[in-house]
């Protein structure tokens, strides 16, 4: 049996001595001898990609038939936000904690240093100051990285646009795993041919602005950005207006409007954490000495219909793998 306590992020705040309240002590016993955890998820913004590693989190405890008590919090983008909610997580008795995301993770790593933390959607855990090292996590704190295969994703975008010579990026400043990102791709890019554009913005609103602000770029990659994939329906829509395709790093991006990625399935990317999480609270792993995982596999998704809209054509030999959004 699992029970969700889907409260509203307002609550978060206002309801903190309320939520603390609630709690019944970590491991307690239901209907006699069966035990039920209880686990706190801090989500930074809701997106395809987080909302799918969330769920692959909880449907492990749900494969493995173990009852959970999950009090699921949203910060809806908002970094103050996933603060709070991490200081109300550590006021409760509760007996691990999911951050989904780098700066939820952040704030949780802050706030909670005296019971399990895992994260996961988060792209470098050291370069974050998460972990020690990814082999030896060294703290409380351990989970799974979305880093991206960005040499391929830009290779891909040299598939679907062999005459690109100049790729625009958009990113949140305030996201140091989008920073690591589009260091990665600078540095791949020269090999390929290719030449890195970049603007950041700060909330999503500057998402249209900045795309316009790239100018004249043969095609836009997205990295597993979170503010610009909760906003990615502005950038598709200066994209598809200027017939410049976009290539995605992740297929919530795809199901957003960009044409193609060779990306990571974030469900399963939960499933993994939630596995850990079953280690740490049932076979007494710990923290400190349990390697940060990476994604298993990756897949092509593509969208034909942004294709036409963005005029390129996706090749048959990519089409013939991937997966489709219609």
């Amino acid at each position: 049996m699992k029970r969700q306590l889907l409260t509203g992020i307002a609550l978060a705040a206002a309801g903190a001595l309320a939520l603390a309240g609630c709690s019944n002590g970590g491991g307690s016993t239901e209907g006699g001898d069966t035990a039920t955890y209880k686990i706190g998820i801090n989500q930074l913004v809701q997106h395809p990609a987080l909302d799918a590693a969330t769920a692959g989190f909880q449907k492990a405890f749900d494969d493995a038939g173990v009852d959970v008590e999950f009090d699921v919090q949203n910060a809806n983008g908002e970094q103050a936000t996933a603060v709070t909610i991490a200081q109300t997580f550590a006021s409760q008795d509760l007996d691990l904690v999911l951050a989904v995301a780098t700066p939820a993770a952040q704030a949780v790593a802050q706030a909670i240093t005296d019971k399990p933390v895992l994260f996961t959607a988060v792209t470098d855990a050291v370069a974050a100051e998460l972990v020690d090292s990814n082999e030896k996590p060294g703290g409380n704190l351990t989970g799974t990285s979305d880093m991206a295969p960005i040499d391929e994703q830009l290779k891909l975008l040299q598939q679907i646009v062999p005459d690109a010579k100049k790729v625009g990026i958009v990113y949140a400043s305030g996201e140091v795993n989008s920073e690591v990102q589009v260091e990665a791709a600078e540095k791949a890019a020269p090999e390929l041919g290719l030449e890195i554009v970049s603007t950041t913005v700060t909330t999503a609103n500057d998402i249209q602005q900045a795309t316009e602000a790239l100018g004249d770029v043969d095609a836009i990659y997205v990295p597993t950005d979170n503010m610009v994939v909760s906003g990615i329906a502005s950038l598709v829509q200066v994209a598809e207006a200027k017939q410049i395709p976009v290539i995605g790093a992740e297929s919530g991006t795809v199901e957003g409007g960009a044409v193609a990625t060779l990306g990571i399935d974030y469900e399963q990317l939960g499933y993994q954490t939630g596995e850990m999480a079953l280690k740490i609270l049932q076979d007494g792993g710990d923290p400190a000495t349990m390697p940060v995982e990476v994604s298993k596999s990756f897949t092509y998704v593509v969208n034909p219909g942004a294709a036409e809209r963005m005029g390129v054509t996706i090749p048959k030999e990519i089409l013939d793998q991937a997966e489709t959004v219609e």
